[in-house]
């Protein structure tokens, strides 16, 4: 508890005081040197910083951006990694355990070196536009752009979640499944009725994990996406670093706290109801 307060919680509520206003103290210097600072006017501080955010275009395509990048990736990542999770609980041949072994590797690729290859991949003399124009075609450049986010999102995110997702359908037990083929249930009713039920704790866990871990993300958007708009960790950096607007950058980290803290009110839940389903059993 001592270094969580002192490590995580002293530091969250000074940068708070900070968006509010309050530029004395320990925010004396950060204030003196940064550019925009909008000082308190009220006991309580101001939002004038917020206000001055949320009305900057800028700030406005970089929120949209993130947010379609975080619900696209995460969609796909899900759905891909319930695939993943079904072939290798059902099937369970060579092909599951190959698929098994391999979506696990991109957890081993650091992912400055995964960006990098994504970038190169599908650059304008890449190797996906190489292949087209040699078949005379006209592939698109995907880098620098939201699609090539969301392309190195879903294969950051998607080994861990996989794992997840397949540990939970792993401990469904082999009788409910085989109870139900012996009573004539189609496959698709199996797993609408049985395992995606009984595999929802760790499907929520999955999702909060991936979509929270995408939200912040900084480096797959800064090599693949584009100047501007950006998703709101490299929009940070820039406040921050190049733009000397500190009051900005830490209201922006603030909003991604926003999104990330109701993001893990279903993880928080999901646990919950987790442990009272163990209690009952």
């Amino acid at each position: 508890m001592l270094l969580i307060i002192g490590f995580i919680g002293f530091p969250i509520a000074l940068s708070l005081a900070l968006t509010l206003g309050f530029t004395g103290g320990l925010n004396q210097i950060i204030a003196l040197i940064g550019q925009g600072i909008r000082p308190a006017d009220h006991w309580w501080g101001t939002m004038a910083g917020y206000q001055a955010l949320f009305s900057d275009p800028r700030f406005n395509g970089d929120l949209q951006q993130t947010i379609i990048v975080t619900v696209v990736s995460t969609i796909v990542v899900l759905v891909l990694s319930l695939a993943i999770a079904l072939i290798v609980r059902l099937h369970r041949g060579r092909i599951a355990q190959l698929l098994g072994a391999i979506i696990v590797v991109p957890m081993f690729v650091p992912v400055v070196i995964s960006a990098w290859a994504i970038h190169t991949f599908y650059g304008g003399d890449g190797f996906v536009r190489s292949v087209a124009a040699l078949l005379g075609l006209q592939a698109p450049t995907l880098t620098s752009t939201m699609w090539a986010v969301i392309i190195g999102s879903v294969w950051t995110s998607l080994p861990f979640a996989s794992l997840l997702v397949t540990s939970g359908m792993q401990s469904i037990p082999d009788a409910l499944i085989d109870a139900a083929r012996d009573a004539g249930a189609p496959m698709s009713r199996i797993v609408r009725t049985i395992m995606l039920p009984l595999a929802s704790t760790q499907l929520i866990i999955a999702t909060t994990f991936t979509s929270i871990g995408i939200l912040g993300s900084f480096t797959i958007p800064y090599f693949l996406g584009s100047n501007q708009p950006t998703m709101l960790g490299v929009e940070i950096s820039n406040f921050l670093n190049a733009y000397n607007r500190p009051q900005q950058a830490v209201a922006m980290a603030f909003v991604i706290f926003v999104f990330a803290a109701g993001i893990a009110i279903a993880y928080v839940r999901a646990n919950l109801r987790g442990s009272a389903t163990e209690a009952r059993a």
